[in-house]
């Protein structure tokens, strides 16, 4: 029998699109396919990211494209397209506009590529998951939202930063929402096996909790025409990885709950076990009062915002 290596499509061209390509090819995950309505766009950074190869020495195939028909038989599509954020604008700016490039991206994704583990990357990232199993109607293993990995990816470098250790000794969580209500669990957080509230005054950790909360801001204020790319699809690709290679990873994703938490129906960012299944499982913490009134609190504005999209014709 002929072997089949794994295959990656990457919806959107932007720069979270191609640089998970990137990522993807240079990790050898498996043959890439890079789609955007723009096809000129797909197909330049394709054969580009491709003509690299040889000098990083990446086997792995790279094709751009603007039809759908190329990404049959996709194992994980991550999806990036949607406009991005610009100064002053809120993730929840971008719903209506987003919301329907994820309902015509999702009737490609259901049609061509059936049995694919679906990672959104998009943003209001909590409410177009929402949008994009609602659309695909696949089960709730195989539709994640990419949010912990990058939020928590945050909190970890801030937290290195400020204590002047390697990141690689730095662990985090961050449960909930991806935005401003998100929940870093600084009691679940270590630095070399140390708890980090020993390590830490409360003052400079609750700093680097609200810096964190703020990541993507502080980004897209320092760019001004843009958001962060380098992280964001960084963090997609590590779930990819999870997910291709089976690897039973323990990661904060956000995916539908099914009466964990108390929540039912919503997107949540929660600690999720990861393998070729999509969500194995979710791992519930036990919260104290405090992040549980967090946790509350940040499922309110998932809520809110799924709520809106009810009265959005997408």
């Amino acid at each position: 029998m002929a072997f089949k290596r794994k295959k990656i499509t990457v919806i959107g061209a932007g720069f979270v699109g191609s640089t998970c390509a990137h990522w993807a090819a240079a990790k050898e995950l498996g043959d890439v396919v890079l789609l955007d309505i723009n096809e000129g766009a797909a197909k330049g950074k394709s054969l580009d990211l491709y003509e690299a190869a040889p000098v990083e020495q990446f086997d792995a195939k790279v094709t751009g494209t603007a039809d759908y028909k190329d990404i049959a038989d996709s194992d994980v599509v991550i999806m990036t397209a949607g406009i991005p954020r610009k100064p002053g604008m809120s993730r929840d700016d971008l719903l209506s506009t987003n919301a329907k490039i994820m309902k015509e991206a999702c009737e490609g994704i259901k049609k061509y590529a059936p049995n694919c583990v679906l990672i959104v990357v998009s943003n209001p990232l909590d409410a177009m998951a929402y949008v994009a199993k609602q659309v695909t109607g696949f089960p709730r293993e195989r539709v994640l939202g990419m949010a912990g990995v990058l939020d928590t990816a945050r909190f970890r470098a801030f937290i290195s930063e400020e204590l002047n250790v390697s990141v690689k000794d730095v662990q985090a969580i961050v449960l909930g929402g991806h935005g401003d209500t998100m929940v870093p669990m600084p009691r679940h957080c270590s630095v070399g096996g140390v708890p980090l509230m020993e390590m830490m005054e409360p003052a400079k950790l609750e700093a680097l909790i609200q810096r964190t909360r703020a990541g993507g801001a502080e980004i897209v204020n320092l760019l001004k025409t843009g958001s962060a790319y380098y992280a964001p699809s960084a963090s997609a690709v590590q779930m990819a990885e999870a997910i291709l290679k089976d690897q039973n990873r323990i990661l904060p994703c956000a995916v539908e709950l099914n009466g964990e938490y108390g929540v039912k129906g919503f997107f949540v960012g929660v600690l999720c076990k990861l393998n070729g299944k999509g969500l194995d499982k979710v791992i519930e913490l036990k919260l104290n009062d405090a992040e549980k009134a967090m946790l509350n609190n940040s499922v309110k504005a998932v809520e809110d915002l799924v709520g809106a999209l009810k009265n959005i014709q997408y």
